[in-house]
């Protein structure tokens, strides 16, 4: 098979075929962040650039890694180092990172669909890494891959995502790609943080946490965006962490061999309690480990490679 997209905008425009595609590539990665010397020469002389317009450690890093180790040239762009702040709009930086000649842009930004905007814009390929609320389509395939690895499948699972859904990009991203395959999707979190439209996606919504992770063979933890807190969508973190946090007591509702992950950073003690974020359940450290081979894979196929 090859690779005919041109740019990774979201989980809802992937096919099957192709997230089965992207997760096979990813797979024969995994081996190289392994080696003494991890490095090859597969995307030598290509240029990558990673403009993240909003805040970003964990996926910026990982692109850059993911880049390095493909041996090609990474360039990071930051708001604060933009011209954006000088009053250029969005369209011209964009303009002038294209007649720089990249091969991929790598884009974050605030605003739901700023990456859709730039991919009729200019001739690269984009890859994007985050719109506002709406999606996060690297997240969930690394979330998958991780789920795939572990359980061998996705297709019947229950998957239980729990915490702010309204204003999640990477629990939106998870229920088109996750629904795509076959899991049983529960989402659970207070009703100021539920968006009814997400049960016309074909998945269950619940206020009560205990009914969303009863039996789960996953639970998918989010984090708590406490700057929130002031909006007054929830009374208070003490009180978001006694109904809404996973803890030992919670997590003996769910199957016995659950898999217990979460996008990072980790709030301990507000939506996950430190024993279960370093126990035995736990795959956080292993999606971050899959994050840098899927990236390695969006990149070389953007770039023309094959299986």
């Amino acid at each position: 098979m090859k690779w005919r997209k041109k740019d990774i905008l979201g989980m809802k425009t992937l096919s099957v075929d192709e997230i089965n595609f992207i997760l096979d590539t990813a797979d024969s990665f995994v081996e190289i962040s392994t080696r003494d010397i991890k490095k090859v020469p597969t995307l030598r002389g290509k240029a990558i650039i990673h403009f993240f317009v909003e805040p970003s450690t964990r996926t910026r890093t990982s692109f850059e890694v993911a880049g390095k180790r493909l041996s090609a040239d990474t360039i990071n762009i930051a708001a604060s180092s933009s011209s954006l702040l000088k009053g250029e709009t969005l369209m011209d930086t964009a303009r002038n990172l294209e007649a720089m000649n990249p091969d991929i842009v790598v884009i974050r930004h605030s605003a739901a669909g700023a990456p859709h905007m730039i991919a009729k814009l200019i001739r690269q390929s984009i890859i994007n890494a985050g719109d506002g609320a709406h999606e996060h389509p690297t997240q969930a395939l690394l979330d998958m891959m991780t789920i795939r690895s572990r359980k061998g499948t996705i297709a019947g699972l229950k998957v239980a995502i729990v915490g702010d859904i309204s204003h999640s990009r990477v629990a939106r991203s998870n229920v088109f790609g996750l629904t795509k395959f076959g899991a049983d999707v529960h989402l659970a979190g207070p009703s100021t943080m539920l968006p009814r439209f997400m049960e016309h996606l074909g998945v269950t919504m619940h206020t009560d946490m205990s009914e969303a992770i009863r039996d789960a063979d996953v639970i998918m933890m989010l984090r708590i965006q406490t700057e929130r807190e002031q909006l007054n969508i929830f009374p208070s973190l003490r009180e978001y962490a006694s109904q809404y946090g996973l803890n030992r007591e919670r997590i003996a509702q769910a199957s016995p061999d659950v898999l217990v992950m979460h996008p990072g950073p980790l709030n301990r003690g507000v939506e996950i309690s430190s024993e279960v974020a370093d126990g035995a359940h736990s795959v956080i450290l292993e999606q971050v480990t899959y994050g840098v081979a899927l990236r390695m894979a969006l990149l070389y196929l953007l770039a023309g490679g094959t299986l």
